[in-house]
């Protein structure tokens, strides 16, 4: 299997597809059709076979997908059957919810420090994590070895961070900020911004 032959809207659906996995898992389902999975992720059957074919052969006609089966290949897919370090820089609101987010652990993530550049915040104990002065990214993600960061900084910051998270050895941002970075081919960004959620929405709400 090449990787880099995967079109990305096939791997972005994959963890769409686990999380659904996960949780009939979880309510005691041990098979299920594509038909079935396409029903509760809003994807059709045929394109959820076309996906998962480009990964190898899970299921079997007339008796579908083995859920814990498949739940195991996509974890080794998505390289999350072990736990990836993150670190988190920007303590706003946005940050603090996320260092208080239990969601992580279970799915393949903890987050192992947080920054800001405030000296207000710097020191401060968050959720059991000690705010680290952002001046220390490139110092002290260095020493860690961490690969995966989450970006809750301000438009204006964000470049110049990611600067430093690159400069570290971070390979993978997750960016909240609403701007585009500028990263070099071997540094990934993932952009979320819900505006842009709620502005896709408003297209398909408007009268026709």
């Amino acid at each position: 299997m090449n990787r880099v032959k995967v079109p990305d809207i096939v791997v972005s659906r994959l963890p769409v597809y686990l999380r659904a996995l996960q949780y009939m898992a979880a309510n005691g389902s041990i098979t299920t059709s594509s038909q079935e999975l396409g029903d509760k992720v809003g994807i059709s059957a045929p394109q959820i076979r076309k996906d998962l074919s480009q990964f190898g052969e899970f299921g079997k006609p007339g008796t579908g997908y083995h859920i814990p089966f498949l739940i195991e290949h996509l974890l080794q897919i998505l390289k999350v059957e072990h736990v990836w370090d993150v670190v988190l820089v920007g303590m706003g609101e946005l940050g603090h919810a996320i260092l208080r987010y239990q969601g992580f652990g279970n799915r393949g993530f903890r987050i192992v420090a947080c920054f800001d550049n405030d000296p207000a915040k710097i020191g401060e104990l968050i959720a059991d994590f000690k705010v680290d002065d952002a001046e220390k990214i490139v110092e002290k993600v260095r020493a860690r070895g961490t690969k995966m960061a989450m970006l809750c900084v301000p438009a204006s910051a964000a470049q110049q961070v990611t600067d430093k998270l690159v400069e570290a050895g971070v390979k993978g941002v997750l960016n909240y900020a609403p701007v585009s970075l500028t990263v070099p081919p071997d540094v990934r960004v993932q952009y979320i911004d819900p505006v842009i959620g709620l502005q896709r929405m408003a297209y398909y709400l408007q009268d026709k």
